[in-house]
């Protein structure tokens, strides 16, 4: 354990990257899942069948596979993207469809007749989405938001294939140097472990909050 210390500045490098990555790709995640589940309930056929299509290909296909068709297919169409960027954009885009499920179920879940009383009070269908119906959805998403959210901080370790240096590559790299696996590999369990943790308390301080406003 006595590399493990000597090395903690270089572990929390790889933290600083392995939240950096799980934060931006959440707040893109998170744009794209709201826009994915609206177009999915209100938008017109074709573009409802777009949205489900995007859905079906990021849930139907493994992440690390999204990520290489990124950054290494795109090269062959004169598209190259940097490491973290392209880690980034697949995490948003795999991320995104899961929430764009979350999104719709907790849309759908909101009783209809609150809809029907905004209408009646003259809101148009953009204000009553707006003002009524998504910040209810967002308290309803919350939980299993939070779950997407944790999950996406455990996969970035799959950005590591692409040479970005999170926690993963920083272990990887350090065992290369001294041979030892056990220690490093253990310490950023732990890492991952308390970031996990933290993640979750403040999740739920949030869904109290929005509990106690509702």
């Amino acid at each position: 354990m006595e590399l493990v210390f000597e090395n903690i500045p270089f572990f929390l490098k790889g933290a600083y990257y392995t939240l950096y990555v799980t934060v931006i790709s959440m707040f893109f995640a998170f744009i794209i899942g709201v826009l994915v589940a609206i177009a999915r309930l209100k938008g017109p056929m074709w573009l409802r069948l777009i949205a489900r299509f995007y859905v079906s290909i990021m849930r139907g296909t493994p992440l690390l596979v999204q990520l290489f068709v990124i950054y290494f297919g795109l090269v062959d169409y004169g598209v190259t993207l940097g490491s973290l960027t392209a880690a980034c954009l697949g995490l948003s885009l795999n991320a995104g469809a899961f929430l764009s499920e979350t999104f719709r179920g907790a849309i759908q879940a909101v009783p209809k007749g609150q809809t029907e009383a905004a209408y009646a009070t003259g809101m148009t269908p953009a204000q009553t989405m707006r003002r009524i119906i998504f910040p209810q959805a967002v308290r309803i998403a919350i939980p299993p938001m939070g779950n997407t959210f944790i999950g996406m901080l455990k996969e970035t370790s799959l950005v590591a294939a692409l040479g970005v240096t999170e926690l993963l590559r920083s272990a990887q790299l350090l065992v290369a140097q001294y041979y030892v696996n056990m220690p490093f590999y253990l310490a950023i369990g732990v890492i991952y472990w308390i970031m996990s943790i933290g993640f979750s308390a403040i999740l739920e301080q949030v869904e109290r909050r929005l509990a106690r406003a509702y």
